[in-house]
């Protein structure tokens, strides 16, 4: 199941108190729901990434509160938890000669499972990879919604 990019938002931050509560607040006002997260910071600004539940609303929302916000295509993976388990995965893609730019990951709800979110420069042709692979891919709909993973 998979095989499509799930859209990321990411927003630009001032390195300064209170941006990063003022971005989470804006979204839990307007009902959306952060299902993943990563920050990365220098010491002038932050990139905030995230996958929420409707990044299209999420970005009109946010850039309509003053902040840059950009949508760039990631990628869903559910791996084992277990030494190695993201390591496997990797070597494919390595293998294949794509490389990651960025990529984050946190245990799962499902047992003995962990999603890793991950960009590159060509989605599709990861994607194709992957599924050749027997990677469990996530589909949009697994990742942004409740319950789903």
């Amino acid at each position: 199941m998979g095989n499509v990019p799930i859209k990321q938002i990411s927003i630009f931050l001032e390195n300064k108190q209170g941006r990063l509560a003022e971005v989470t607040r804006i979204l839990g006002d307007n009902g959306l729901d952060i299902r993943a997260l990563s920050l990365a910071d220098t010491a002038d600004y932050g990139v905030l990434r995230l996958i929420v539940n409707d990044p299209d609303r999420a970005k009109k929302i946010l850039t309509d509160n003053g902040f840059a916000v950009s949508v760039n295509d990631v990628i869903a993976i559910e791996i084992e938890d277990r030494p190695g388990g993201l390591a496997e995965v990797l070597a494919v893609l390595d293998k294949k000669g794509i490389s990651i730019e960025y990529m984050y990951a946190f245990v799962n709800s499902k047992p003995n499972t962990a999603m890793v979110i991950f960009r590159v420069e060509d989605p599709e042709s990861a994607l194709e990879i992957l599924k050749s692979e027997d990677v469990k891919i996530k589909s949009p709909d697994e990742v942004c919604n409740h319950n789903k993973f």
